[in-house]
C-alpha cells in the first residue's frame, strides 16, 4: 500500500485532520455525502450523519442521480448511504479527538475540507457456469477530513 498524503495543508495550529484509507464503501455515495456535510459544524454534521443512518434524512445526490428516486422536501433526488455515513462518522470522531488532543475546542470546529479519492481496486472472480468466471471487483475509497476553528 502506498503512502497517501493530504490534498490540502491548512494552518496546523488551528486545524485537525483525520483520514480513512481503503474503506469498502461506494465511491459515488461517499462523494455525495462529503459534498453534503462540507462546511458544517462538527455537532451539526454528527447529527446529520446520525439522521442518515436512522433513515430520517436523505442525502441529496447532485451528480450521481440517474435512476435515483425523489424524496420529500426541497431536494430532488436522494438516498440513504448508511455504510458511507458510518465510515464518515468514525473519521469525524477521530478528527474531533485529534483537535482535543491539540488543545482546540472541538465545539468551535467546522468541516473546512473533505476529499474522497478512489483507493485501490481489490480484484476478485465470481464462478460461473461451465468453468467460466466473471470479474467481481471491490472498489475502495480514501477519505480525508480537515477541521478548522471558527473565527
Amino acid at each position: 500500500m502506498a503512502r497517501i498524503g493530504y490534498t490540502v495543508e491548512l494552518e496546523p495550529k488551528t486545524s485537525s485532520r483525520a483520514m480513512g484509507s481503503e474503506l469498502h464503501i461506494s465511491p459515488k455515495k461517499s462523494r455525495e455525502l462529503g459534498h453534503a456535510i462540507k462546511g458544517m459544524r462538527t455537532e451539526v454534521a454528527q447529527r446529520y450523519l446520525e439522521e442518515v443512518i436512522g433513515l430520517k434524512r436523505a442525502v441529496p445526490f447532485k451528480r450521481h442521480h440517474v435512476g435515483t428516486g425523489h424524496r420529500k422536501g426541497p431536494m430532488a433526488t436522494g438516498r440513504y448511504p448508511i455504510k458511507a455515513a458510518e465510515a464518515f462518522m468514525k473519521i469525524l470522531e477521530n478528527a474531533k479527538s485529534n483537535a482535543e488532543y491539540k488543545g482546540l475546542d472541538s465545539s468551535k470546529m467546522y468541516l473546512s475540507h473533505i476529499a474522497t479519492k478512489q483507493g485501490r481496486v481489490i480484484h476478485g472472480m465470481m464462478a460461473r457456469a461451465r468453468g467460466r468466471g466473471s470479474p467481481k471487483n471491490t472498489d475502495t475509497v480514501n477519505i480525508e477530513i480537515i477541521l478548522s476553528e471558527v473565527r
